[in-house]
C-alpha cells in the first residue's frame, strides 16, 4: 500500500462525529437487492471492511444477520460501536483489514465494503476477501458518487473553483456524469480470477443540504478540514458562495453500484 493512501484514510478520524451526522444513508432498495442476489437469510455471518460510524452495520444488523465490523479509526469505532448497541447480533473490531484475522477457521457467508474498498491495499484486497468467504457465498461492494441530472442542484459546479483553490480541483479529462453512467469494479473483479461471476446494480437517490449541513459534509471528506491548513480558507468561501446560490439547499443526487460476486 502506497504511503499516501495509509495517511489519507487515517483523516477521517479527525472528523468522524460529523462523517456520521453528514454522510448520507444507503438507499433500503440497496440492501433488497444485496439479499436477493446474494441469498442471504437471517443469521448468516457477515464480515464488513471499514465500517466507518455503522451506516450499513446498522441495516445489515437490523435485518437479522451476524455482522463484524472491522474498522481502523478508533474514534469511529467508538460510534460505531454506540450506533450497533441495541444490536447483540453486531460487533465492532478496531483494526486494519490488511492484517486483522478471525478466529481459527471462521469464515463468512458475505464479504462487504460500503464507500470503504478504495481505501483497501489493491494489491491483496481481492485475495483476502476470497479467503474469508464460505464456499458459494459473496463479495459485495458499493459506494455513493455525484451525479448530475438535467435539471438538478448546480451548487457542486459553482463550488469547483474552490475546490481548485486547495488543490482538489478535478482534472480537465473529468466528465459529469448522468444516471447509470458511473464506473464499477466489474474488470476489476473478473480478472482477480476469484470469482465465479459479477452482478452490478445502480441505485439513484437524492439526499439534500442546508449550507451548514453542506459545509459538515465537505468537512467529512477527506479534503475537508482534515486537510491541514487548508479547512478554514475553503469553508469560509464555500460558505459564501453557497448562500449566494438562489437555491435552498443543496443536491446530492448519488447512486450507488453493489457488484456482489
Amino acid at each position: 500500500m502506497t504511503t499516501d493512501r495509509r495517511t489519507l484514510r487515517n483523516t477521517f478520524e479527525l472528523a468522524a462525529e460529523k462523517y456520521h451526522a453528514a454522510r448520507p444513508s444507503y438507499p433500503s432498495a440497496l440492501y433488497d437487492e444485496l439479499v436477493l442476489t446474494s441469498g442471504l437469510r437471517p443469521g448468516d455471518s457477515l464480515l464488513e471492511i471499514g465500517g466507518g460510524t455503522g451506516k450499513a452495520t446498522v441495516e445489515l444488523a437490523r435485518r437479522g444477520f451476524t455482522i463484524t465490523s472491522v474498522e481502523l479509526g478508533h474514534e469511529l469505532a467508538a460510534i460505531a460501536r454506540e450506533n450497533v448497541a441495541p444490536f447483540p447480533n453486531a460487533e465492532v473490531v478496531c483494526a486494519d483489514f490488511e492484517h486483522w484475522e478471525p478466529a481459527p477457521g471462521v469464515t463468512y457467508d458475505l464479504v462487504c465494503a460500503a464507500a470503504s474498498w478504495h481505501w483497501i491495499d489493491p494489491a491483496t484486497r481481492y485475495f483476502k476477501a476470497a479467503s474469508l468467504i464460505r464456499t458459494g457465498g459473496h463479495v459485495a461492494l458499493w459506494s455513493a458518487q455525484h451525479v448530475f441530472p438535467e435539471g438538478g442542484d448546480p451548487i457542486f459546479r459553482e463550488i469547483q473553483p474552490v475546490y481548485e483553490e486547495i488543490g482538489e480541483g478535478l482534472p480537465d479529462t473529468a466528465t459529469w456524469a448522468r444516471s447509470g453512467e458511473l464506473a464499477d469494479h466489474r474488470a476489476e473483479i473478473e480478472e482477480s480470477g476469484l470469482f465465479d461471476s459479477v452482478v452490478v446494480r445502480h441505485f439513484d437517490w437524492v439526499v439534500s443540504y442546508d449550507v451548514d449541513g453542506y459545509l459538515d459534509l465537505l468537512r467529512s471528506h477527506r479534503h475537508g478540514e482534515m486537510a491541514t491548513g487548508t479547512g478554514v480558507q475553503r469553508d469560509s468561501s464555500s460558505s459564501c458562495r453557497a448562500a449566494r446560490t438562489p437555491h435552498p439547499a443543496a443536491l446530492r443526487c448519488s447512486p450507488a453500484h453493489c457488484p456482489p460476486p
